[in-house]
């Protein structure tokens, strides 16, 4: 298993044309609160194999959280679980920098 990357700007670009894609933050409630990317679901990775059936089929999902090893092992599960999945490179931390 291999899961692909993507950067902060490849994302922005896909969302800005409109691109049918599913941004997943997986981390947790406090973490949102603080800073939130646009147009997420949140589901925390702890919840994720649970709440799974919430994300749509058939549709990338790009997953993220702070700074890229929660977005990973969520990556993981969803890719074992038959989704189509990318990991959001340098997480949070990365998305910031472009917006500073």
């Amino acid at each position: 298993m291999t899961i692909s990357l993507t950067t902060p700007d490849q994302v922005k670009q896909r969302l800005a044309a409109g691109e049918r894609v599913v941004l997943l933050d997986v981390r947790e409630l406090s973490e949102v609160e603080e800073w939130s990317y646009p147009v997420a679901i949140h589901i925390p990775l702890g919840e994720l194999e649970a709440r799974v059936g919430e994300l749509p089929q058939g549709v990338e999902i790009i997953c993220a959280c702070h700074a890229g090893g929660r977005s990973m092992k969520a990556a993981a599960l969803l890719d074992s679980l038959g989704y189509e999945v990318v990991n959001l490179e340098g997480g949070r931390l990365s998305w910031a920098e472009g917006d500073a």
